[in-house]
């Protein structure tokens, strides 16, 4: 079976992609298409809407984190078995942070697997003037197709009538529109979408999705847009993992964990555990390495500073086995947590840092991390890629030796970041692949 592929891009974030892609994948499903979505760029949260409308996991597909060879063995993992692949653009089609190709943006998995795009349109507070910026679009950059659009949040019928003789005059077929209803909007906080499994009535949420696409999509045209996806040879490189037996928290605290990172673990022979830190559990005894997520920690500082059977327990695991944080799972390991409300929390206290959620600043962009010690992700020296994208703050760095040294996507030095003592390590550092050339 050959697979399909679409991407669904806007030109800037908030345009509402993520409605549009689970009301598509509810409506295809419908018709007894096998669906599959995928996600470009870094995101822990929207993910797992993908994964509650398929029945199956959602895999990132990152241009400037991943290795082309990666890159190309993840897309024919997140498009096996399926009849369509949607793959769902962070921020605008173009916006990137590289020389394109490795930018990490929407555009580079475009031009390089021929996939065509639907540009989904928030319209709101336009009319005919959104097929000029429709028309911006196209042949801005070799190999990116634009093969129509989707309108999003319309007034009115009236205000659809306005807009399709604009977008058919500069060539581009309106694939179909929603009008603008709270109802459908999914809620957010600081991060992002309220998650999935918070989403009480997530499953009534995408069906009415469904129902919308149904009356309001030319499914027919938007299948016949997808674009075969081509088998490329490829080689994705070792994830190697941390230990043997990974015990992993998994709750409403930490849930931030790339399924590309688990799924080449277990490739590589590892076994994985899962524990809740908020049900007060701790790693498995026969665990040979831990693993802390990040995720939402300043939502549930009390309850986490009462876990002792969690405390004791990391403590202990941690006296003679790596144990390692990101992000929220850094200010777990740490002394302290301070929430939103200025409450401080004793943390593990097996790192001396403290962190503050009380006091603010958004850390969002790319990372190249290169470790200073031996440890879990590597020997000294290796180079790591990823992401930061936090509002907590340092509120004391501690004294412990730094973890990792970080540059952004263009290489600048941003300085030592992290903690690490004894076996412990920490940063608010995303992994999301080993950089394929270290230097």
């Amino acid at each position: 079976m050959t697979s399909r592929g679409l991407i669904l891009a806007a030109p800037r974030s908030g345009s509402g992609k993520t409605t549009v892609t689970l009301a598509l994948a509810a409506a295809l499903r419908r018709r007894g298409c096998a669906v599959a979505v995928a996600k470009s760029g870094p995101d822990y949260i929207d993910p797992a809407f993908h994964a509650a409308a398929t029945d199956r996991p959602t895999l990132n597909l990152d241009s400037w984190a991943m290795a082309p060879g990666q890159l190309d063995s993840l897309l024919a993992e997140a498009a096996a078995g399926a009849d369509i692949l949607l793959i769902e653009a962070s921020m605008g089609l173009f916006d990137g942070a590289g020389p394109a190709g490795r930018a990490g943006r929407a555009a580079d998995l475009a031009a390089r697997f021929a996939l065509p795009v639907a540009l989904v349109m928030d319209v709101s507070g336009q009319s005919q003037t959104a097929a000029a910026v429709a028309r911006g679009f196209i042949g801005m950059e070799p190999g990116v197709t634009i093969a129509g659009v989707i309108l999003n949040r319309l007034g009115s019928a009236k205000h659809e009538a306005g807009i399709r003789p604009a977008m058919q005059a500069v060539g581009l077929p309106v694939f179909g529109s929603l009008l603008r209803a709270p109802a459908i909007t999914l809620p957010e906080r600081h991060l992002g979408l309220v998650q999935a499994e918070e989403t009480g009535d997530l499953a009534a949420r995408i069906a009415a999705l469904g129902d919308l696409a149904e009356a309001r999509f030319d499914l027919d045209a938007l299948l016949a847009a997808a674009a075969p996806i081509a088998t490329l040879p490829s080689a994705q490189p070792p994830l190697l993992p941390p230990g043997q037996h990974i015990a992993i928290a998994r709750d409403a605290a930490f849930t931030f964990l790339y399924p590309h990172l688990l799924a080449g673990w277990r490739r590589a022979g590892a076994e994985m555990s899962f524990f809740s830190p908020l049900a007060d559990e701790a790693p498995a005894e026969d665990a040979d390495a831990c693993w802390l997520p990040g995720g939402y920690p300043e939502l549930h500082g009390a309850a986490l500073a009462a876990a002792t059977r969690f405390q004791t327990g990391l403590r202990a695991f941690a006296e003679t086995r790596p144990v390692h944080g990101e992000c929220g799972g850094y200010m777990v390991l740490g002394r302290a947590l301070t929430d939103a409300s200025g409450q401080t929390h004793e943390m593990v206290r097996l790192l001396g840092h403290a962190t503050s959620f009380a006091v603010r600043k958004m850390s969002l962009g790319y990372r190249r991390a290169t470790l200073l010690a031996s440890g879990p992700l590597g020997a000294a020296g290796t180079a790591l890629r990823g992401h930061e994208f936090h509002y907590a703050t340092l509120s004391d760095p501690g004294a412990d030796a730094a973890f990792v040294a970080l540059a952004d996507a263009a290489g600048r030095a941003l300085g030592v970041a992290g903690s690490r003592r004894g076996h412990v390590t920490g940063s608010f550092f995303h992994l999301i692949a080993q950089e394929e050339h270290p230097e």
